[in-house]
């Protein structure tokens, strides 16, 4: 791609990805600083944004010459939020991959706005050192190659988020934040991230206090324990405490239930794509909610070989989410394998949640494969004991020969 600063010269339109934070807000008069016409600012709502008319005030105050604010809440939960659960994907086993699912579906909604626009530039906020610059790119390329994709801080002058804040007071931006209170956080529906200060040490333990929004902390959660009844129809949950609802009402929901007791705090340090590692506090109680009792309902109702072979992609699904290739062939075709397997995944489980623990209360499927005739420790009419010593010959048979012929001490 040409240099930069002359395409920007040369464009006379340009899509920037918008949230209203720091880094977007200093980009609006960035652009028209470099000789941009016009700056069409694209929000993409996930669920951060409570007030689209406040949001778009503030991008018009800062330069912005229109705005979009997109409303791609139940499509994210839907198609891509519900869909990575049923996966079982856990990046590094522990993180909801709340920011990086996200993406695909923002750089989606930005592709639409800039052929809407008849424009073929797209600007984005993201850090040279983050995965985010990785995930839009990755799902603009796919979705539109022929759009260029511009990135300020791979080349601009201002280096770090001080010189940003300094840069955005010359300005006379409007910071909704002090130097001091500056986490870098990002939110949707899904899951709310804290990055940077204290945190930025691992030696530091997370000031649950001061940090979490979302979430109380698990030692000031309530003493008396609370069910939750989450109805699951071929592994989407559509149903909480015996009332059916769409996919926003009930995350919603659970979220407020499961953050009132402590549930959903992870405190990571993960490896970056880009090679470092990085440290970050987590919200995300609603989701934790669901790929437990997800989990649980699979345990009942899908068939053990295929069960196994399930959780063994769930690392390779993950990776491929938290890498920014969710439009990848492998990601996709792993997706279709994952979907055959929730067919049967129907049914009830009933959590308990306590001061951020949670423990199953009880599972129902019209699907179950549990018979209890078979699993019983008492007198049954149904299996037959003497059978196992024929089947453990034949299991171990490769074992015994390769005892016998390959034995160096024989």
């Amino acid at each position: 791609m040409q240099n930069p600063y002359e395409l920007l010269k040369q464009t006379q339109k340009v899509v920037l990805a918008y949230s209203g934070g720091l880094d977007t807000s200093v980009l609006v008069a960035w652009l028209k600083e470099q000789g941009v016409a016009e700056v069409i600012c694209v929000a993409g709502n996930v669920g951060q944004i409570s007030d689209p008319k406040a949001l778009e005030t503030r991008a018009i105050n800062t330069g912005a010459d229109k705005f979009y604010c997109l409303d791609l809440t139940e499509e994210f939960l839907d198609d891509y939020i519900f869909p990575t659960m049923q996966a079982g994907a856990k990046y590094e086993n522990v993180y909801l991959l709340g920011t990086a699912v996200a993406r695909p579906i923002l750089a989606k909604g930005l592709v639409e706005i800039a052929r809407k626009e008849k424009t073929d530039v797209i600007v984005h906020g993201c850090t040279g050192k983050g995965n985010d610059q990785v995930r839009f790119e990755l799902t603009i390329n796919a979705l539109a190659p022929e759009m260029k994709v511009v990135a300020p801080w791979r080349f601009w002058d201002i280096k770090g988020r001080s010189e940003e804040i300094d840069y955005a007071e010359a300005h006379n931006i409007q910071l909704e934040f002090s130097r001091e209170e500056d986490y870098s956080m990002d939110e949707n529906i899904w899951h709310l991230s804290h990055e940077g200060l204290d945190l930025e040490n691992p030696a530091n333990a997370a000031n649950l206090d001061k940090i979490l929004h979302w979430v109380t902390p698990p030692e000031k959660a309530p003493d008396k324990a609370e069910i939750v009844e989450i109805e699951f129809v071929q592994g989407k949950p559509v149903g909480l405490n015996g009332k059916r609802m769409n996919s926003v009402d009930l995350v919603t929901a659970l979220n407020e239930i499961g953050g009132k007791h402590g549930i959903g705090i992870d405190d990571i340090v993960e490896s970056r794509l880009v090679g470092m590692k990085s440290r970050g506090v987590y919200e995300n109680p609603a989701g934790s909610i669901l790929y437990f009792a997800h989990h649980k309902l699979e345990t009942l109702t899908v068939e053990a070989n295929t069960l196994h072979f399930k959780l063994s992609i769930a690392h390779k699904y993950a990776e491929l989410v938290y890498n920014g290739k969710w439009e990848s062939s492998l990601r996709k075709a792993l997706a279709a394998f994952v979907a055959e397997t929730q067919k049967f995944v129907t049914g009830t489980v009933k959590v308990k949640l306590y001061k951020g623990s949670m423990q199953p209360a009880g599972l129902t499927s019209p699907y179950s494969l549990f018979d209890e005739g078979y699993a019983t420790f008492e007198h049954d009419e149904v299996y037959d004991h003497g059978d196992a010593g024929g089947f453990i010959k034949l299991f171990g048979l490769s074992n015994k020969l390769q005892a016998m012929l390959q034995n160096p001490e024989k």
